[in-house]
């Protein structure tokens, strides 16, 4: 029974603290009882004994409150009471029996009735166990559209419960938030999106994307179909569009990856354009090497970032460039392999 609660076990305990009988047993009322022993109540509403489901008469499988199998015991009535436990015709002893030894003794027990029925869901085959993830996913749901988010179709909503949302964040359809995630407040994630042990920071859009830990920092905008692998720090005002993928790298404020690029183990500076088709080739089939894009930077379409290499501030590169040499501050360097061309009256000169 995983789902069952905390503040249920305490209300249990807290029973029997009140009850002057030697027991308190937690029940509920279902009407699927699969394999719960039955609770018999006499005229007077007073529970007379625990009837497991394999010995239970056609009478008494009609009835629909059942023992859940949480107990509290007072110690010093249990253990004598144990030894008198009869046999059951199976061969076994069961615990319930106890119910009836309270009785027999003239001292009665205790009942704390769990108020939602999908705490007690047992898990004894595939089928139950999806029932009960069901209704976990049910509890994380309510949890958080009563702290103010929107879920769009909580039917294709996927929450883990170790994910923290902010307030006014809104969730579409078919999105699966798992592991460590954290999402702040007022972002719109999906739909079709996969988020997993990642941070976002307020104001973000994720859209038709996979984010694996990754961390986006406030107002960054994701996607349709971008792929953010461990390790990619997007900051402040970021947009990274279709078919683009990072990849331990830091693109800082403001940088746009359009489209259609692989940005692997780079550092890229605030307001950097990287055009479509640009790829940084960071592996030499040994190892990974880094790619250094400085502020302000333009990197044309097609661009062949060949690590490492180092392109400076302001600076640019022409459509299909392969860079195999570092692009010095306020160049444009074009061809294969790039070569710089002229010097532009950047802002970084003296």
């Amino acid at each position: 029974m995983p789902l069952l609660r905390a503040e249920t076990l305490r209300a249990l305990v807290e029973g029997q603290r009140r009850s002057k009988g030697p027991l308190t047993l937690l029940t509920a009322r279902t009407e699927s009882p699969r394999g719960f022993g039955r609770i018999v109540r006499d005229g007077a509403g007073e529970v007379t004994a625990i009837v497991e489901e394999a010995v239970a008469t056609p009478e008494q499988l009609l009835l629909r409150e059942v023992n859940v199998g949480a107990y509290c015991f007072r110690a010093d009535w249990l253990w004598p009471a144990l030894a008198r436990l009869p046999l059951s015709p199976g061969g076994e002893y069961y615990l319930t029996d106890l119910a009836a030894t309270a009785v027999a003794d003239g001292k009665g027990m205790g009942v704390v009735v769990a108020e939602d029925p999908d705490e007690v869901i047992g898990i004894n085959t595939r089928e139950h166990l999806a029932e009960a993830e069901a209704a976990l996913r049910r509890r994380i749901q309510r949890q958080w559209m009563l702290a103010g988010v929107t879920l769009q179709d909580p039917a294709s909503t996927y929450i883990g419960p170790e994910v923290t949302l902010g307030a006014d964040t809104v969730v579409l359809a078919n999105t699966h938030l798992e592991g460590r995630t954290s999402v702040g407040s007022g972002c719109r994630l999906g739909p079709n999106t996969l988020i997993r042990d990642s941070v976002l920071g307020d104001g973000c859009r994720v859209e038709a994307s996979v984010l694996e830990g990754a961390r986006l920092d406030e107002q960054v905008r994701i996607g349709p179909f971008a792929h953010l692998r461990p390790g990619a720090h997007l900051m402040r005002g970021v947009h990274m569009g279709n078919f683009g993928e990072v990849k331990d790298s830091t693109l800082g404020p403001g940088t746009k990856v359009g489209h259609f690029a692989y940005i692997g183990d780079a550092e890229i500076g605030a307001q950097v354009n990287i055009g479509a088709g640009t790829i940084t080739c960071n592996y030499d089939g040994e190892k990974k090497n880094p790619t250094t894009i400085g502020e302000g930077a333009f990197i044309g379409s097609d661009t062949m970032l060949v690590a490492p290499v180092r392109v400076g501030k302001g600076a640019r590169t022409g459509a299909g460039s392969v860079v195999t040499k570092d692009v010095p501050e306020d160049s444009v360097a074009v061809g294969v392999p790039a070569r710089v061309i002229r010097r532009l009256k950047g802002r970084y000169e003296d």
